[in-house]
């Protein structure tokens, strides 16, 4: 059960980042590679939930 609130932590905080990189006023293709950056982070956050190392 634990492992399922911290993946919809994760989730929510990956959504929360995003939303806030789209408020900044900076270019287009810096807002582009933050938000890659922000999705790879979270991808790799969840995954090292699911299979512990």
């Amino acid at each position: 059960m634990s492992i399922l609130i911290s993946a919809l932590v994760t989730v929510l905080v990956v959504i929360l980042i995003l939303y806030l990189i789209n408020m900044l006023p900076i270019d287009g293709r810096a807002k582009q590679i933050c938000r890659i950056i922000v999705i790879i982070l979270g991808v790799l956050s969840l995954l090292r939930l699911i299979v512990p190392f």
